[in-house]
């Protein structure tokens, strides 16, 4: 199909401009301005990519999936399997999503007996982690039908005040000890429906993997 003609008062297209010092440019230049469009292309996909919906499965001892969205993926804490965050614009934290492993001690009796015992040991160890660590409740819970033990805090996260929900979590068979632990983490200003640790998760972008979060 021939090119639709320029009317003069138009003056040349940004390619005929462009034209000739293309092709005076050098390989190396040329290769460098592909290399950058390729690099745009990219993070325009990443940004579309990260408002739809995506999915994280982990295989090994301990399978588990869940499904997420608004939420990026970085690194995991050492000895972590994944976390997802939302940041604000100047970088500030917002919301976090991390699962890590969890392997309980030798026991006899029923999990939900176990449970609060190793959430003491627990508790302590964050409060010797974290800054201005205040405990804010504990008790049972549930993740979808698979019954857990959840810890509630309040504590210094990359130096601001941040709510905390942890899950204890593990597949429900006799004698299980692993499974692993959630760590859910949302700004006081994240979200108007959020009021206090205990609701964390249960509106806004930490609703869904929590949701949908499921072992096999």
């Amino acid at each position: 199909m021939a090119a639709l003609p320029i009317k003069p008062e138009y003056g040349p297209t940004l390619g005929r401009l462009l034209s000739p010092r293309w092709r005076a440019a050098s390989a190396l230049a040329r290769a460098g301005v592909i290399a950058a469009c390729a690099g745009v292309i990219a993070a325009i996909v990443g940004a579309v990519l990260t408002l739809e919906n995506a999915t994280y499965s982990h295989r090994g001892r301990v399978p588990f999936s869940f499904r997420y969205r608004s939420l990026y993926r970085v690194r995991p804490d050492p000895g972590g399997y994944v976390k997802v965050q939302r940041h604000r614009a100047d970088g500030t934290l917002e919301d976090s999503f991390a699962v890590g492993p969890l392997t309980l001690p030798p026991y006899s009796g029923s999990l939900s007996g176990e449970l609060p015992l190793y959430a003491a040991g627990y508790i302590r160890k964050l409060a010797r982690r974290d800054a201005g660590f205040v405990l804010r409740g504990e008790g049972k819970t549930r993740v979808n039908t698979v019954p857990g033990y959840h810890v509630l805090y309040t504590a210094q996260i990359e130096g601001r005040t941040m709510w905390g929900r942890d899950v204890l979590l593990l597949p429900e068979r006799p004698g299980v000890r692993e499974g692993v632990d959630i760590v859910m983490l949302t700004s006081p200003t994240a979200n108007a429906q959020i009021t206090s640790p205990l609701e964390v998760a249960t509106a806004g972008v930490l609703l869904r993997p929590l949701k949908t979060f499921s072992f096999g």
